[in-house]
């Protein structure tokens, strides 16, 4: 069973408190500068992509890794993560992406092998996710076709009318029974992900995850494979905080 695993990492990261593209000298400054490219945020010395990297080499059931960046960015990321491919069992490539997350994870599906069975499709700013949950999820895939990690939701959940950010009113509460968070992976047959996209393309559809692109076939149906509260996606400053301790815990483990 061929996997590739696919890692969009072209955002502009528009909801951290600093915007503009990093550089080689500018990357050391990321950590306490705030860049808003949290993909490439240091974290303990090493950018956030680089971490995530590091999780799908270790997995023994991953092929091949594509990264997808925004096109200035290709010769930069190709030399920051070189050595990571060490162990790997097939390769590791760096290409350009699109101007949003549903384009970049589509243009990087048009480089894969032609040969290859699964493809994972995983959020860059998720460091955190471990090889169990990876292998769990590619092997539900292998199963079923389509499988996501998710958690269960623990706050309870209101449906609202009205502005969002204040003075919204409750309208009703959602049965958290019937409730899961996404995660990533989000794990695919290559062939039901290559159709989700070409109908989503042909049908002007923008999804916010690859399983709501896949949710609209006919006869396919997505599994969820439990996750962890600690596979976080790394959006806002306060973020780092709470990444700065799992990393802590993690090395402390090894």
């Amino acid at each position: 069973m061929k996997v590739a695993v696919i890692l969009p990492a072209a955002g502009l990261g528009t909801r951290m408190h600093r915007s503009g593209a990093p550089s080689a000298s500018s990357a050391n400054l990321a950590e306490t500068s705030g860049t808003s490219r949290k993909q490439f945020m240091l974290l303990e010395g090493a950018p956030i992509l680089v971490h995530t990297v590091r999780k799908f080499v270790a997995s023994p059931l991953v092929h091949d890794i594509v990264v997808a960046v925004r096109e200035e960015d290709i010769e930069w990321v190709e030399s920051m993560i070189a050595k990571e491919g060490r162990g790997l069992m097939g390769t590791l490539r760096v290409v350009a992406g699109g101007d949003t997350r549903q384009e970049t994870v589509e243009n990087a599906l048009a480089t894969l092998d032609p040969d290859t069975e699964i493809v994972a499709v995983h959020d860059a700013v998720r460091p955190f996710v471990d090889l169990d949950t990876i292998r769990r999820v590619i092997e539900e895939a292998s199963v079923s076709g389509a499988a996501i990690v998710g958690i269960v939701p623990v706050d309870t959940v209101k449906q609202v009318s009205g502005a969002q950010a204040g003075g919204a009113r409750v309208r009703g509460t959602i049965s958290r029974e019937r409730l899961v968070l996404a995660q990533t992976p989000q794990v695919f047959r290559y062939d039901v992900l290559r159709r989700a996209h070409e109908a989503a393309r042909r049908d002007g559809f923008s999804g916010t995850d690859e399983s709501s692109l896949v949710e609209r076939l006919d006869q396919v149906e997505i599994t969820v494979v439990l996750g962890s509260e600690r596979n976080i996606k790394i959006t806002r400053p306060a973020d780092m905080d709470l990444a700065r301790l799992y990393f802590e815990q993690e090395a402390a483990r090894h």
